[in-house]
């Protein structure tokens, strides 16, 4: 609605400018004055025209708007500054627009289809606190590709041969000489179980390095798929992978298929990927030096004045994590010639995850790949346009060789299209540290940030930190309002507390250090998920006051005088005067734009200043217009409007946000 206003007026200047400059333009860069009474749109096309037609831009801007006819959809033209043409747009239409906008959904997806990967946790113990970063950024994106009318494919990658599993292998039966029938017996939460096996076999390691030959070992008969490690490995991780997407659940996030590095080695698709590298040459084979009997890449180094060799299959044979993800990579784009089989592997079910019995798949689905076909249609999963891959910075050298390994296979159009949505990682505030019982040296109780380590034990895991934030959430909520169920506190608890963590993740740019604080989360104050999510209960209040207050008001009756409103547009024109109400009207119109730059950018700050900037408005709006008290029923109706649109923006911006609006704060 926003972004069609814009074009519509960008094309009658340029048809304006091509009629009577006889000069044609392909685009108009648009800017927002910077203050509201200048205008809602400013085009400084002038000074780019200033040098051709040999006169000011003052004297152009003057000029055009004296001579130019207005299009509907705006008020008026303004010459301003020393040389901008500013646009005022026709107010009443505009808001009569927005509103209905609002109230109707994003666009059905069309087009090509987009692969976005992400969270993929290493399936050995708990997720943590920068894996929610990664699932809540990654899920947002997608929320905002779909709000653009994309079709998107959310897959989270398991890395189920990896190192990491075969040192929890190594751990339960080296260190705790435990059968795999022990290791089923061990309760919930087993990833948390696995969390403390994982720090305690990385010591062990570290002190006799000659014990790595397990890991090696493990890892090549996991990689073989031999028994009975093979059958070990699938079970400790595929169980911790269903923890994970519980985990990932509590913050609203949700997948369509899992691949599975296993089937990516036994359905060969790096055996294919292994002879294409080496038939184009993309690979070398090293015979002597430190890199002997490995096959490496051969990269320019980060300065560009070196060379990297980057090692993708080992000396003992195995294949590095950087070389199956170019098989991977390949298939997203459906350029293996080879695709996996499906099964369901557990579903979405009334807020919870299942595992899949005999159920008819459905859109709550979660599939997983496999070797053998499933008694259900496989899926149309890859064959992308363009992939996303949503992963830390620290992985940008690794993502630049898979980059690299598609266009040295020829694949330059689909290199040009893998995109690595990077962003850093997350610690901890020295305090958060204290809240969760982590101990610190005095050194690092000094310094700003706390940096996280699974290895070495020293972290938090994600439900640990959900569950406080729940805690402190829960205390606040019956402090305020202890006339409610204890369940329903319970759910607004919760609500809140995810609210808060997920626009704590998500309001820094991506190029931010994180250092989560409980108190800086959880304030009802500031731009926190709390105050978002209490503006829009605020703006629902309103309306839930009033019915209770006013026996006579029905909604009906509002919907008439709405419906009267637009018939009638003098009846106020006055009150569309009002800067203030006009200012918070646009901040909600440009929810569109917000949505458009911040996909494409892939910046997930931009959208979140945008829900604290709409607050704030909505705020302002709140405490100046008294609308319960309002007698005129013209500008009751009409404030009722303007807040019923600002709650409406907000809802759906906190929607994209994966953000819940409780029913009470």
């Amino acid at each position: 609605m926003f972004l069609k206003r814009i074009e519509q007026t960008e094309r009658h200047l340029r048809h304006f400018i091509a009629q009577y400059f006889a000069v044609e333009l392909e685009r108009l860069t648009v800017e927002i004055p910077p203050r509201i009474e200048f205008g809602d749109l400013a085009f400084p096309f002038p000074f780019e025209l200033a040098k051709t037609l040999g006169r000011s831009p003052r004297q152009i801007a003057t000029e055009l708007v004296e001579k130019i006819k207005t299009p509907p959809q705006v008020e008026r033209f303004v010459a301003a500054g020393a040389g901008y043409v500013n646009v005022f747009f026709e107010r009443i239409s505009f808001f009569k627009d927005l509103y209905s906008w609002l109230h109707n959904p994003f666009p059905e997806p069309t087009g090509e289809k987009i692969i976005v990967e992400h969270t993929n946790i290493n399936p050995n113990k708990a997720a943590h606190i920068g894996h929610l970063r990664n699932a809540a950024l990654g899920d947002t994106f997608v929320r905002l590709l779909r709000a653009c009318g994309r079709k998107v494919e959310v897959q989270n990658y398991i890395d189920n041969t990896g190192v990491q599993v075969a040192d929890v292998v190594v751990g339960f039966r080296q260190l705790h000489k435990m059968s795999l029938k022990q290791i089923k017996s061990i309760g919930e939460p087993f990833d948390h179980y696995c969390w403390d096996l994982y720090a305690q076999v990385y010591q062990w390691y570290s002190q006799d390095k000659s014990r790595l030959h397990y890991r090696e070992q493990t890892l090549k008969e996991i990689e073989g798929a031999q028994e009975p490690t093979s059958q070990l490995a699938e079970y400790i991780s595929m169980r911790i992978v269903l923890a994970h997407l519980k985990t990932m659940l509590r913050i609203g996030v949700r997948y369509q298929v899992l691949p599975r590095e296993s089937e990516i080695l036994r359905l060969k698709f790096w055996e294919e990927s292994f002879q294409q590298l080496k038939e184009k040459k993309a690979i070398l084979y090293r015979d002597d030096g430190p890199q002997e009997g490995c096959w490496v890449m051969r990269l320019p180094g980060e300065n560009g004045d070196s060379v990297d060799e980057k090692i993708i299959v080992r000396s003992n044979g195995t294949v590095t994590y950087v070389g199956k993800d170019i098989a991977y990579q390949l298939w997203k784009f459906g350029l293996l010639g080879k695709t996996f089989h499906y099964r369901p592997f557990c579903r979405y079910q009334d807020g919870e995850i299942v595992l899949h019995e005999d159920q008819v798949p459905d859109d709550d689905t979660v599939w997983l790949t496999t070797i053998q076909p499933s008694p259900y249609k496989d899926p149309d999963f890859g064959q992308g346009n363009s992939v996303y891959n949503v992963i830390d910075v620290r992985q940008s050298y690794l993502q630049r060789v898979v980059v690299e390994g598609l266009r040295r296979l020829g694949f330059a159009e689909q290199a040009d299209h893998s995109v690595h949505f990077a962003y850093e990682m997350v610690a901890l505030s020295p305090t958060c540290c204290s809240e969760l019982g982590i101990e610190l040296s005095e050194e690092e109780q000094k310094k700003p940030y706390v940096e996280v380590s699974g290895r070495k034990g020293l972290g938090v895991k994600a439900d640990d930190l959900i569950n406080k934030l729940v805690e402190k959430s829960l205390e606040e909520v019956n402090a305020r309002q202890k006339d409610l169920p204890l369940e329903k506190r319970k759910e607004i608890a919760h609500q809140i507390a995810i609210g808060a963590l997920r626009y704590f993740l998500l309001k820094y740019t991506r190029s931010s250090v994180i250092a989560f604080d409980f108190t800086e989360a959880l304030s009802f104050e500031g731009e926190t998920g709390p105050y978002l999510q209490y503006s829009v209960v605020r703006a629902n209040n309103i309306f839930r006051k009033l019915e209770a207050s006013d026996p006579q008001w029905d909604i009906s009756v509002w919907e008439d005088n709405c419906e009267r409103m637009w018939e009638e547009p003098n009846s106020i024109a006055e009150l569309m005067d009002d800067n203030q109400v006009w200012s918070l009207l646009l901040q909600v119109a440009r929810l569109e734009e917000s949505i458009h730059q911040t996909a494409r950018s892939m910046e997930i700050s931009y959208l979140a200043k945008h829900a604290f900037n709409l607050a704030q408005q909505f705020n302002l709006f709140y405490h100046k217009y008294h609308i319960l008290s309002e007698r005129d029923p013209i500008k009751k109706c009409f404030y009722l409007t303007v807040a019923d649109a600002a709650r409406r923006g907000l809802f759906k911006t906190l929607d994209l946000l994966g953000i819940q609006v409780p029913e009470r704060m």
